[in-house]
């Protein structure tokens, strides 16, 4: 997921400077909720299910800790993002679910995990000379986007690409990690989810988005039917199945009600964005219609949850700093959709002001006082690149 990118990019420029903390040790000395003897403390709630697929039998939803630490696009506040080095390291630090991945097509029509279709900031291959020429700009989502794009790309030509941190600026520590991992496929992480749930000896979950849907169908590369066939090969496609599917665009959701039971989630950005499919529809709502009470009920009736940006639950003030919270949660608690918004991020300029501490760019603030806010709202779960750091903050909440 990810719709904030620009908005960080701002928040980054805003926020200058080095010296992260010696915080980082965390994730490598083990601050693990299995490690700490965490597992399972955080059943003081259930999530709710909605849209009429029952998670509760066999496992499914309601066996999920609540609330729900997912590993956003693995454990990307420590290795470069959708990697097998970040999916993996989200799992060890003791994720509950891990989003595995964002998914965008090949020419050839596999399909990939990656943040965006737009790769030069997450691969090297600026750095390979026989693609030079594959550079070019593109609209995306109504948004001119110069790089290369996955879809000008054959498989083959992928795998010999290397990933790279997203935001050195603020995770300088993660380019140590650049060039060490290629980009995986979908049905790779599904066959490494069966494996590291042997080794594991429990559930391991996923948490796939389509990417860009509408724009991926306009050229002939429709994600939806591409994702059901996957799951359906590796029967993954049940309604108690370990793998939530997400996307911006709820007709992507909704396409996706028709061709899989799994458990579907509507992401929903700043209240006053409009989703992809709707522009494209003139559908003239916005994400504001969406989350009120009858724009919920609408969602819950092809939708178990909702994964809307954290100022959905609790706005901002001019100056950065949390309000008063929303009637979100229990709106969406009302129509028996689950909420886990997005993203929590150690780093200064991820953070609220309020918890921010000093100005350096990759500094960590006061995250688990965050968390605490956060988490008093009723929220379902949070994605989180420091599945450690939720961990331990749901400890805290749960247990204090």
């Amino acid at each position: 997921m990810g719709t904030q990118d620009a908005q960080e990019s701002n928040q980054q420029a805003n926020v200058s400077g080095t010296g992260r903390r010696a915080l980082l040790g965390a994730a490598m000395f083990g601050a693990t909720g299995s490690v700490l003897g965490l597992s399972g403390t955080a059943r003081a709630a259930e999530p709710r299910t909605g849209g009429g697929h029952d998670g509760g039998h066999g496992g499914g939803l309601k066996s999920l800790p609540v609330p729900t630490i997912i590993g956003h696009r693995g454990a990307s506040g420590y290795r470069p993002e959708h990697t097998f080095g970040s999916y993996q390291l989200a799992l060890d630090l003791g994720a509950d679910i891990v989003e595995a991945g964002d998914l965008v097509p090949t020419k050839d029509g596999h399909l990939v995990c990656r943040h965006e279709p737009e790769i030069g900031g997450t691969t090297d291959v600026a750095d390979h000379p026989e693609f030079a020429a594959r550079r070019t700009t593109k609209v995306l989502d109504g948004i001119p986007t110069t790089g290369w794009f996955t879809e000008d790309f054959t498989l083959a030509e992928l795998k010999r690409l290397r990933a790279i941190e997203r935001i050195p600026a603020n995770r300088p520590h993660n380019t140590l990690y650049n060039g060490r991992w290629q980009i995986p496929t979908f049905e790779e992480v599904l066959k490494w989810q069966d494996e590291q749930t042997r080794k594991r000896g429990k559930q391991v979950w996923i948490y796939p988005e389509t990417k860009h849907p509408t724009y991926f169908r306009k050229l002939g590369l429709g994600l939806e039917e591409r994702v059901a066939k996957l799951l359906h090969k590796h029967g993954k496609d049940k309604k108690n199945s370990p793998v939530i599917l997400q996307s911006f665009e709820p007709g992507s959701i909704q396409r996706l009600n028709k061709l899989v039971d799994n458990p579907l989630v509507v992401l929903l950005s700043s209240a006053d964005s409009r989703p992809w499919d709707f522009v494209e529809a003139g559908d003239p709502r916005t994400v504001a219609d969406l989350v009120t009470r009858a724009g919920l009920r609408e969602i819950a009736g092809y939708a178990q949850g909702i994964g809307p940006t954290l100022d959905l639950v609790i706005p901002k003030d001019a100056a950065g700093n949390l309000t008063t919270p929303t009637t979100l949660v229990k709106d969406a608690h009302a129509v028996g959709l689950i909420l886990h918004p997005y993203t929590m991020r150690n780093e200064n300029p991820f953070l609220p002001a309020n918890f921010r501490r000093g100005s350096d760019a990759d500094a960590y603030g006061d995250v688990f006082g965050a968390y605490r806010t956060y988490f008093a709202t009723g929220i379902d779960g949070v994605f989180t690149d420091n599945a450690d750091t939720g961990l331990l903050a749901r400890a805290d909440f749960v247990n204090g």
